[in-house]
């Protein structure tokens, strides 16, 4: 696993999402094929949850259902990632944001913000 990788993934979980999509986009800059798709969901949810912090509802919910698009196509789990539990942390957000009748994020209390899980692997140790 890259280093630069598992940084933006503890950027993300410090809720420090600026920083981590820079970071997953120099690991998403020379990547290819499916891990080049993988890195651009993760890269579009971090940068969501970073407008969703800058007050820019329409900018957190364009960019959280591409990046949500993106990763449903891998399944539960994609490299290192537990793509089901991010995505069952992410549901809450979704299923508001979808509601005809609410443009913005949720108001307080919000969701709790999402963390990635990393799942080691086995063959490794």
């Amino acid at each position: 696993m890259e280093d630069a990788f598992v940084e933006g993934i503890n950027l993300f979980n410090s809720q420090k999402f600026f920083e981590a999509h820079e970071a997953l986009e120099a690991v998403w800059l020379k990547a290819s094929g499916k891990h080049r798709t993988f890195l651009q969901g993760l890269i579009q949810v971090a940068a969501a949850f970073h407008h969703h912090t800058r007050h820019n509802p329409a900018g957190f919910r364009s960019l959280l259902e591409k990046g949500c698009a993106r990763l449903e196509k891998f399944g539960m789990q994609f490299e290192c990632v537990d793509l089901a539990g991010l995505m069952i942390q992410l549901q809450p957000w979704r299923d508001h944001l979808r509601q005809p009748s609410r443009r913005a994020p949720p108001p307080p209390p919000w969701p709790p913000l999402p963390q990635i899980w990393l799942i080691p692997d086995p063959r490794r140790d």
